[in-house]
Formats: structure tokens, C-alpha cells, sequence
């Protein structure tokens, strides 16, 4: 018996994902996943070859929970709500004319 046979678990250690099953588990943007990556906030890409980049499912897996019990314990800075244009401070309306705002040719 081989050591994955004796250990399931051992199996999902060594499973990697490429790019598309990546943005399927973890909806962020590509940009947004390499910012993440260089200061070590995202799991690091390695490549199995020159032209194939995986990232490791395990790890991956475990950036998704510890974002979760950081989100659960309300320590995760969050965006404000956006306000309505129309709710913020002194801005009003623009107002119609009642001319065409079309671009007139001589």
C-alpha cells in the first residue's frame, strides 16, 4: 500500500488547479489574485511546466477558511456601503436644459 492509499487526505496534499477551476473556487479577479500573491496574502502559483501554472488546491482551500473565520470574527476591514449619488453632501442633480446634448457639425 502506497502512502496516498494509506492516507486519503494525502491525496488532496498534492492536488493542484489550473487557472479556470482557480477563478470557479475563488471569484477575485486575475490582477486582484497576483497582488495578493507578491506580499504572500494568496497562495503562491508554481509551475508544472514553462506553460503550465497550477496553484495548490490544499492550500487554496485553506486561504478560503482562514479568510472565513477572519470574516466571521468581524476583524476584516470591509468597504463602506456606496451612498447614492444623489445622498452625498452637496452634490445636487444635474439639471435639463431641454437642449440636445448632441455634437453639432458645421
Amino acid at each position: 500500500m502506497s502512502g496516498a492509499d494509506a492516507n486519503p487526505n494525502a491525496l488532496s496534499l498534492k492536488q493542484t488547479i489550473r487557472r479556470p477551476e482557480l477563478r470557479r473556487i475563488v471569484p477575485l479577479a486575475d490582477t486582484t489574485i497576483y497582488e495578493m500573491e507578491r506580499p504572500g496574502e494568496f497562495p503562491q502559483r508554481f509551475y508544472l511546466t514553462p506553460r503550465c501554472v497550477v496553484w495548490s488546491l490544499a492550500e487554496v482551500e485553506a486561504w478560503i477558511e482562514q479568510r472565513r473565520r477572519v470574516s466571521n470574527s468581524a476583524t476584516v476591514k470591509c468597504a463602506p456601503p456606496r451612498m447614492c449619488a444623489s445622498a452625498r453632501p452637496g452634490w445636487s442633480a444635474p439639471r435639463f436644459t431641454g437642449q440636445s446634448a448632441r455634437l453639432r457639425l458645421p
